[in-house]
């Protein structure tokens, strides 16, 4: 435990402060697995695919912007891409969660167990997951890995484990 993360309470005792990762139990850690993770990530695309539906596509008909075009540099394509990042980027940073994982009863932590920095943040979800998605197997090897991790989550230094309550 570093410096930062520390307060003393009022009988003088060390307590991590409230949101940090030194919160977490010292008890073995519980390293969320490929198939819990990948119904988490298939919850979290009908959110995103909803958002996009009850936000941008109303508001494309609004504005008289096609949605008929299906390329990749479609308007539709391009704000449907900033709703998945935004989605992922902010939930992750702010709640180390989303909505799919809150319901898995996951979350994503650092190996480091300090609280998630934008740059970790913003490479795990943007670049972490496009090496990912390119190379399939990035996902694949968190069912082999010792820490059940994607590339993704390698790269970043991060781990998804469960939740306990």
């Amino acid at each position: 435990m570093n410096h930062h993360e520390e307060k003393a309470d009022s009988a003088n005792k060390v307590q991590p402060e409230k949101g940090t990762i030194a919160e977490l139990p010292e008890y073995p850690i519980r390293f969320a697995g490929f198939w819990m993770r990948f119904w988490a990530y298939l919850l979290d695309l009908i959110v995103v695919g909803s958002l996009v539906r009850l936000i941008i596509k109303p508001a494309f008909r609004i504005l008289d912007i096609s949605i008929a075009e299906f390329n990749m540099f479609a308007p539709i394509s391009i704000a449907s891409a900033v709703i998945f990042y935004l989605y992922f980027v902010l939930m992750t940073k702010y709640l180390q969660q989303t909505l799919g994982k809150m319901v898995f009863g996951i979350k994503v932590v650092d190996l480091n167990r300090e609280q998630l920095t934008w740059g970790t943040v913003l490479f795990r979800e943007w670049i972490g997951r496009f090496i990912s998605a390119t190379i399939i197997v990035g996902y694949v090897i968190a069912a082999f890995l010792p820490k059940k991790q994607g590339l993704h989550d390698l790269f970043s230094d991060t781990m998804v484990i469960h939740v306990d309550k």
